[in-house]
């Protein structure tokens, strides 16, 4: 059963979350529980599995939230086909995230929380997480980001409540500086939001391009408000550096930056421009025919096959992108492998099997045969649609692919290879 969770609800228990912020923010003092870890030994659930997401409908990232609720609900419809958690349907809210520039996400929060969800799939923004993870954490609900990819989530103080399937921007950070040192690029500009994904890659970036031996124009990146009416004076920055090539990490504000270069001479047809999973996108005719031609960018996430493409066509059949479907896929399945491993839906219990379910079992590829395998007993090894999941005892894949792409002159991406790491 997939229920929506209409805004107004949102807006009448707003203030919730708010005050546990004002509780939580800044707290050094978290118990530093390993994900993983049972929280407590209380089991809490009450027979229902309830999941909340925690999504992009509007915002900077909204181009993101179709294939990312289509791989929810996909999960949703296959874990309750092959008979549901602990006997019953698996139920979930959608709501929305909104960005950082709004409250969306707090209002949001507050209501999920009140509708007593076991876990929330979501934010997609690392900086949207940010806001909001106190809140869910201390209200002992498991928190499942699809798309973060900030360090910073890596050593928070999260009690063994948040999980992963996007890998930290450490790996993306090593193979774009990687990228572009091997495609003959030595003076790499960085122009980067300010938040705590566009600071943590473009950090894992330079330590890549300065290992590789190349250098960042300026010694630094760029950092801009990607709430700015307008990008000139980081442009104008920029252009005086003369860089080789430059990586653009942001969001929808992308679509205000390209003109500006191409205006002052740097633009992706002068200078290479190599973009991220913020905003690798089809831009199609947002932008000259053209434009992009030639030019490349990153994306974590393995190859999404055919079968899972057609299958998620099958739930949302307007759906033009995939980036981080099976990524929300996976989220939905681990849960509810989680639940059952545990004989119980609480937030505790799931949070306390995540790993288990992840690491050194029996391999199986599918809720239904892992759920079988459950019920007879034996532990499981989970590999999923978005690749092997491994999380680490702090709740963070341990290994990944990035994907790399390349635009063509009508403005939309295709995969040119993929690179597997470690973490």
């Amino acid at each position: 059963m997939i229920r929506t969770t209409p805004l107004w609800r949102s807006i009448a228990v707003v203030g919730v979350a708010s005050l546990a912020l004002a509780a939580c923010g800044g707290d050094d003092e978290g118990d530093g529980t390993a994900a993983g870890e049972s929280p407590t030994a209380e089991l809490t659930g009450d027979g229902e599995l309830v999941l909340g997401t925690l999504l992009p409908q509007t915002g900077s990232l909204a181009f993101l939230g179709p294939p990312e609720f289509a791989g929810v609900d996909l999960g949703v419809q296959e874990v309750n086909e092959a008979g549901g958690v602990l006997g019953q349907d698996v139920v979930v809210n959608h709501t929305d995230s909104g960005d950082t520039s709004t409250d969306i996400a707090s209002q949001s929060v507050d209501s999920l929380i009140s509708q007593d969800v076991d876990a929330i799939i979501g934010a997609a923004s690392s900086g949207v997480t940010a806001t909001v993870i106190d809140a869910v954490v201390q209200s002992g609900t498991v928190m499942f980001s699809p798309a973060n990819t900030s360090p910073d989530f890596t050593d928070y103080p999260d009690d063994g409540f948040y999980f992963r399937t996007a890998p930290s921007d450490v790996l993306q950070g090593r193979v774009m500086g990687d990228l572009v040192i091997s495609d003959g690029y030595a003076n790499v500009g960085i122009m980067a939001l300010q938040d705590p994904y566009g600071e943590g890659l473009a950090e894992n970036v330079t330590i890549s391009v300065e290992e590789g031996g190349g250098t960042i124009a300026g010694g630094e990146a760029i950092i801009y408000d990607p709430n700015a009416a307008n990008y000139a004076t980081e442009v104008t920055q920029m252009a005086a550096l003369a860089p080789d090539a430059i990586v653009l990490i942001g969001f929808a504000e992308t679509l205000t930056i390209i003109p500006e270069l191409v205006n002052q001479g740097i633009g992706p047809q002068d200078v290479p421009l190599y973009f991220v999973d913020g905003n690798l996108s089809n831009y199609g005719d947002q932008l000259p025919a053209g434009t992009l031609d030639g030019n490349k960018g990153t994306l974590p996430g393995a190859e999404t096959t055919e079968d899972f493409q057609a299958r998620a066509l099958e739930v949302d059949p307007a759906l033009e992108d995939f980036s981080y479907a099976p990524e929300s896929y996976d989220a939905v399945i681990l849960i509810a492998l989680a639940a059952i491993a545990a004989g119980d839906d609480g937030g505790e219990a799931i949070a306390s099997r995540l790993v288990d379910i992840s690491t050194e079992g029996t391999k199986c590829t599918t809720f239904e045969e892992c759920a079988g395998l459950l019920e007879d007993g034996e532990d499981i090894d989970y590999d999923g649609a978005s690749g092997p999941v491994e999380f680490s005892d702090v709740g963070d894949p341990t290994q990944a692919t990035i994907g790399i792409y390349q635009y063509g002159p009508d403005n939309t991406y295709t995969n040119v290879e993929f690179r597997e790491g470690q973490l």
